[in-house]
């Protein structure tokens, strides 16, 4: 009698250099309970070092090793039909020397940007313009005007990025992670398209 089982690959996972990539990693299974158990445990690669730091695993490959332990078995597949496997290798410490002039010189360039910014709008001449409609006086320095808007130019950046330092204020993403996100997934799916190797044996030589 002909098994059904119903499996789903994750999108994206993390593995360590030498790991074994199984089923149970990058798949989610369902059917008969012993003999998901069994299929959980069936090995697809193993990571080496020629595989640099990404590996994708098509859904061939696992119906192929699937097949290899029961061809018999009727397997359904739901949703994505590759996985990305991303391999984390040990970081190197970053040199707080070198963190710092990275600090100082996105502080810096961003003070200028929101400087040129101002000074292409002449908001200097806006805030007087203001001043003088509400007040009747000339002034050239509004203060008056000027402090509560740079204190609420620092809010505003806060409130849209929605963090203070590591905090998050919401559950909303900002919409700098909207944008981060979207980027990730126009890179998976370049990774997917141009870095799935022919040549990946469904299981591996050392692991047969």
């Amino acid at each position: 009698m002909e098994k059904t089982v119903y499996l789903r690959l994750r999108h994206r996972i993390q593995v360590h250099p030498n790991d074994v990539i199984s089923i149970d990693k990058i798949a989610l299974i369902v059917g008969e309970k012993e003999l998901t158990e069994k299929l959980r445990e069936i090995k697809l690669h193993q990571i080496h070092p020629n595989d640099k730091n990404m590996v994708v695993i098509d859904v061939m490959h696992v119906l192929k090793a699937i097949h290899k332990f029961d061809h018999q078995l009727d397997v359904q597949i739901i949703g994505s039909t590759q996985t990305i496997v991303e391999i984390l290798y040990e970081k190197k410490k970053v040199s707080p020397l070198l963190f710092g002039a990275v600090w100082l010189l996105l502080f810096i360039g961003a003070g200028l940007a929101i400087m040129n910014f101002h000074e292409d709008v002449s908001m200097q001449e806006v805030h007087q313009r203001i001043y003088k409609i509400v007040t009747g006086k000339k002034n050239d320095q509004p203060l008056i005007l000027q402090i509560p808007y740079s204190i609420g130019l620092g809010l505003g950046m806060v409130l849209f990025f929605n963090h203070l330092f590591k905090k998050r204020i919401n559950e909303e993403p900002s919409p700098l992670e909207v944008e981060i996100f979207n980027y990730q997934l126009d890179l998976d799916q370049y990774v997917a398209m141009n870095e799935n190797k022919e040549n990946l044996n469904s299981v591996d030589d050392d692991l047969k």
